[in-house]
């Protein structure tokens, strides 16, 4: 799937694959470099403490199959190993996916995400409302209580800007292919393309942060 013709019928697509069930055989075996993961050629630089092992989440709020994963991955992380520091990285595959991008940003800016970000998801996807142009998103926020003049000031803001362009950058030099999608210590990339799932991404992700550990 090429990424920048990223589009209804192809997160379809990529569905089929996200929500599919692997094989015993597929979820029992070592993950091999090429088939479940890729080793990136380059580092890409990362954000996490010293000491810690980055974990990113690559999504799209509008995207059907990361609406349905969040909930695997909010119960991966609540028993995720103790050495990781996690966030989450919006896409803009098309420039009509920026305003979501500065959702994200402006309710981090906020702190509101751990607050919110399951209520932008429902929104979309149970309440049917699309969530994905500036008015929208502005009438969303002041509905769940949010300050709209402090909202409409951050969301048009420069440090909210600067971070969605770095968010683009960041999903380019990790070659992101699809969403939901997961990076790993600036160093390896995985999706349900490689895998056949997100579960066995996750499975993945968990070889690549102790991949990551024993090379330290």
């Amino acid at each position: 799937m090429n990424r920048r013709e990223f589009s209804a019928a192809a997160a379809t697509v990529l569905g089929a694959a996200a929500l599919g069930m692997p094989g015993l055989a597929l979820a029992q075996r070592r993950p091999q470099e090429g088939k479940d993961y890729r080793e990136l050629a380059k580092r890409v630089p990362v954000e996490a403490p010293a000491g810690k092992i980055e974990v990113i989440e690559f999504f799209w709020y509008s995207c059907p199959h990361c609406n349905a994963f969040e909930p695997k991955l909010a119960a991966w992380l609540k028993t995720a190993p103790a050495d990781i520091s996690f966030r989450r990285v919006p896409v803009a595959f098309r420039d009509d996916f920026v305003p979501q991008q500065r959702l994200f940003y402006t309710l981090e800016a906020m702190g509101k995400v751990d607050e919110m970000h399951g209520k932008v998801f429902h929104e979309i996807h149970v309440n049917r409302r699309p969530t994905d142009r500036s008015e929208a998103i502005v009438a969303f926020a002041e509905k769940n209580g949010l300050d709209r003049a402090r909202f409409v000031d951050l969301y048009n803001s420069p440090d909210v800007s600067a971070k969605s362009r770095r968010a683009a950058q960041l999903q380019d030099l990790y070659q992101v292919d699809g969403v939901p999608a997961m990076g790993v210590a600036g160093r390896y990339y995985t999706d349900a393309t490689l895998t056949g799932s997100m579960d066995r991404a996750l499975q993945v992700v968990d070889y690549l942060i102790g991949e990551e550990r024993r090379s330290r």
